[in-house]
């Protein structure tokens, strides 16, 4: 070669130096922007992520306050009515009294006095007025006594009773006539100390002033055990509006308890479990004590329905739910940056593995373009270069194109019985002339009984994938086993070389698109190719139903395994193309 052509070689050489000094500074600028715009992303989305919780978290709180207020709102509801139930059945047990001591003394107790200086009646006259009334049902003599209000004087009739039991009867109705006396009360029961229970009423005078007490002893019939059942017929205990007309008692768990704690009443059921009860005391009944539940199952029975339950399970749920779409979320943009850096990365991988042989194409273009070539020998071995870089370059754009269809699901394979021996021995030496650039060396083993269900083009690009794989992360100088064999119902293709191996861990990562592993040029700085040769492989072996996998080799490096249908020779063969003719 002239030294003008020399001249014009080093000029391209430095030229070509420069263009990857040049994309060296770009990709590592590309690298520190692209970790800067993922760690960007990362704060953001833990950001966004928090802002989620806060949020689902305050709604939540809101939610389980809104459903406790609720909550509370019922049972205070609940309560009133149990509290009004309880007033209703005092009331009624008012009137059912009135109307058992009306007959002995609504005669002397009705209407008003015409002068605040009327005397008091005599209890003998009113013994003998109240008839058949001055006895009990079962004949015994009832004892009616006049207490006058003005003077505490106090006189008995009927039955007789001694002067202790007459000045207990006495005391008792001047205490609560000052401690409760209105003119609307009515008549009142009273169990003084030492004395049989008495019933009394107030005459009053013309501007409601008390005049005079009179009383009468209580029959057995008019005790408050035996007022209690025809109160709880006498009116509904709760609206009508609530029950829906059912009965009240059926509603209801009634307990009524007389002034010292006996049960006059028990409740015919248990009350429903968190319902608080309601109370009233019959004060013109001896004291009488009430006391108002719902039933179990009455609540569901209602118009107003249950209390709300709490809804804090379901928050809870849906707090998780909301954590754990956050999670996908979170997990689904990693992927995505991961997708994208891979992305990124196989544009940087393509970009080199492009302009690495279109430089040495140009390089030895120019040089047979300016007739540089000293001789004969150099100018073929210029041309076998550009053959090399561009068959170099139509194996990278048929696994781009292939990744691509494979993409789209639009490859359609159609498999013919193919030798798989003249296929692999093709093949290694079209790749004998690049394995002597990088200083390696193929050796080649076939049985020529392995026949396979694929196509022919499939099974050359599996195999210069591999080799390719090969070259890239082995050791120069290293030694590339190619075997062919039959296994049965299987043909298996293998490619061995003296690489670093591939750990145990990543086997399976390695068959993925744009995972590129540590070669030797990784280690040189350049990027170790597209990150698509060993997914195309994987591909092209499942689409004829094979499969593809890594082993450890026998000398320390990688061992790929291509497994694919093993058929029987045919009679009929193409000579040229080693198929089903």
């Amino acid at each position: 070669m002239s030294e003008n052509g020399a001249s014009g070689g080093a000029d391209a050489a430095r030229g070509v130096a420069r263009r990857r000094a040049r994309t060296i500074c770009w990709r590592m600028k590309s690298a520190r922007t692209e970790r800067w715009a993922r760690r960007a992303s990362s704060a953001l989305l833990g950001l966004l992520v928090a802002a989620v919780l806060v949020v689902a978290g305050v709604l939540a709180y809101e939610a389980h306050d809104a459903a406790a207020s609720h909550r509370a709102t019922a049972e205070r509801a609940l309560r009133d009515y149990a509290s009004v139930a309880a007033w209703e059945l005092a009331t009624a047990l008012g009137e059912v009294f009135d109307a058992s001591v009306a007959p002995a003394l609504a005669a002397i107790t009705s209407g008003k006095a015409a002068s605040p200086f009327e005397p008091a009646a005599d209890p003998a006259t009113i013994a003998r007025e109240a008839g058949a009334n001055a006895s009990c049902s079962d004949g015994t003599r009832r004892t009616f006594v006049t207490v006058d209000l003005r003077n505490g004087d106090a006189r008995a009739a009927g039955r007789p009773i001694d002067e202790s039991s007459l000045a207990g009867i006495r005391d008792a109705i001047v205490a609560d006539v000052r401690a409760r006396f209105r003119q609307e009360r009515g008549f009142v029961m009273l169990d003084p100390a030492g004395a049989a229970a008495v019933a009394y009423g107030v005459r009053i005078a013309e501007h409601g002033a008390p005049l005079a007490a009179y009383a009468v002893t209580m029959c057995p019939e008019q005790s408050g055990a035996r007022l209690v059942r025809p109160a709880l017929s006498r009116r509904p205990l709760l609206p009508r509006d609530v029950t829906g007309g059912i009965a009240s008692d059926s509603l209801l768990a009634i307990s009524v308890r007389d002034a010292r704690g006996n049960e006059l009443l028990a409740p015919t059921a248990a009350s429903e479990t968190g319902v608080t009860t309601g109370q009233a005391v019959a004060d013109r009944v001896g004291e009488i004590r009430i006391a108002v539940a719902f039933r179990p199952g009455a609540l569901a029975r209602l118009r107003l329905g249950p209390p709300a339950r709490s809804r804090l399970p379901i928050l809870l749920a849906l707090l998780g739910a909301a954590t754990g779409l956050l999670f996908v979320a979170a997990l689904q943009l990693r992927r995505e940056q991961e997708l994208t850096r891979m992305r990124s990365d196989f544009v940087a991988g393509v970009s080199h593995e492009l302009r690495t042989p279109l430089a040495q194409i140009l390089l030895f273009a120019e040089t047979l373009r300016f007739g540089r070539v000293r001789s004969e020998e150099e100018r073929l071995e210029a041309v076998e270069v550009i053959v090399q870089e561009g068959q170099r370059l139509m194996r990278l754009v048929e696994n781009v194109l292939h990744f691509a269809r494979a993409s789209r699901d639009a490859s359609t394979p159609a498999p013919r019985p193919v030798a798989l021996a003249p296929l692999a021995a093709e093949t290694v030496a079209r790749f004998a002339p690049l394995a002597d650039v990088a200083g390696s060396r193929v050796e080649l083993s076939c049985d020529e009984s392995a026949w396979a269900l694929a196509e022919a083009g499939a099974v050359r690009q599996i195999l210069l994938n591999l080799l390719d794989n090969a070259i890239k992360h082995g050791p120069p100088g290293q030694r590339i086993h190619v075997g062919v064999e039959r296994d049965g119902r299987t043909a298996r293709l293998t490619v061995e070389d003296e690489g670093p191996g591939v750990p145990h861990d990543d086997r399976a990562r390695v068959w993925l698109p744009f995972e590129r592993g540590e070669g030797a040029d990784a280690r040189a700085g350049d990027a170790p190719g597209s990150g698509l040769g060993l997914a195309v492989v994987r591909e092209l072996a499942a689409a004829f139903g094979g499969r593809a996998e890594v082993e450890s080799g026998l000398r320390g490096g990688a061992r790929f395994v291509v497994t694919l249908p093993a058929v029987e020779a045919p009679a009929r063969v193409d000579r040229a193309t080693r198929t089903v003719a």
